[in-house]
């Protein structure tokens, strides 16, 4: 027991699960003393959700990379499906978003399960990218073919390509690295929310000066300057799960931060666009699954081809 309590990722999980608890106990003390009823609900129903999905990411993180891989091709399911449902297709697109659901995404996880690392980094940049438009032109429907088929294409690269990275750090060979490549997803995984987290507190506080207003209003300057370099000391904290050091672990979490942050607000702009407020309703509290991942979309491919490149 005293040697796997000695593993760093286990102490990761117990110090995230006490971190709840004692958010978990704020909560209900805040909520007896009284106050704006709204935002308590919406905090305990974010909480519930943290610690759901901190569980479940628990659990499968000791099944092992099978069940991790399998667990993000569910998730990119739901962010694909999220994606599509506010996109308004025609008929003649639903021989496309069959490719989309039932090839291209099976295909890349598979890729990525063989370790087939070539070929997992072009199959949807270059094959779907062309073979989509083809099988859509084949149906003979030509009116707005551009908007229709790009935005199976975007649907395809953020929910698939992009969020296939992250579990594709596991696939990684990094020599003289003791914690293992789960460490690294973790890594990744713990400064994406966290940033999210520390900007959405730190523009409650102290935020007065909106980044985007049209785009994401409740986003501030001071939200992302101090929320963003919490989250960067963090990943200097957390360097021990990383083979980087202490100055290479601040360097990927400023990398992370920030790379996640913009992906936050270019999706918030694709869903303003869509006139949605939320990709859905799936985690309480928290929006649809997409809500949750938009970070990671554009956080994961950047942190796996510069450790791949530097490290691996």
């Amino acid at each position: 027991m005293p040697d796997l309590l000695a593993h760093p990722l286990i102490r990761l999980f117990l110090g995230l699960f006490a971190f709840l608890a004692v958010a978990t106990l704020t909560g209900r003390v805040l909520a007896r003393r009284g106050g704006d009823a709204a935002t308590l609900s919406n905090l305990t129903s974010r909480i519930d959700s943290w610690w759901a999905m901190i569980a479940i990411l628990a659990v499968t993180f000791l099944a092992g990379k099978i069940a991790t891989i399998l667990l993000f091709a569910l998730v990119s399911f739901w962010c694909l499906r999220e994606f599509i449902s506010l996109t308004p297709t025609r008929a003649s697109d639903h021989y496309t978003l069959a490719a989309a659901f039932y090839l291209f995404l099976p295909a890349q996880y598979v890729l990525l399960w063989d370790g087939w690392l070539s070929v997992f980094t072009i199959a949807i940049p270059v094959y779907a990218y062309l073979l989509l438009p083809v099988i859509s032109v084949l149906r003979g429907e030509t009116e707005d073919f551009l908007l229709r088929i790009s935005k199976i294409q975007w649907a395809l690269m953020l929910a698939v390509y992009c969020l296939s990275h992250a579990p594709a750090l596991l696939m990684l060979r990094i020599e003289d690295y003791p914690v293992g490549p789960f460490g690294l997803l973790a890594f990744l995984l713990l400064i994406v929310q966290a940033s999210d987290v520390l900007q959405y507190v730190f523009g409650k506080l102290f935020g007065k000066r909106r980044l985007a207003p049209l785009v994401s209003p409740n986003k501030t300057w001071e939200g992302l300057i101090l929320g963003a370099g919490a989250a960067t000391l963090l990943g200097g904290a957390l360097h021990g799960l990383t083979p980087f050091g202490f100055t290479g672990a601040l360097a990927m979490a400023a990398i992370i931060t920030v790379s996640g942050a913009l992906g936050g607000l270019v999706l918030s702009a694709v869903k303003r666009s869509l006139g949605a407020k939320d990709w859905g309703t799936m985690i309480e509290g928290h929006g649809g699954m997409l809500d949750r991942m938009d970070s990671i979309v554009f956080a994961a491919p950047l942190f796996f081809h510069l450790t791949n490149y530097f490290f691996a």
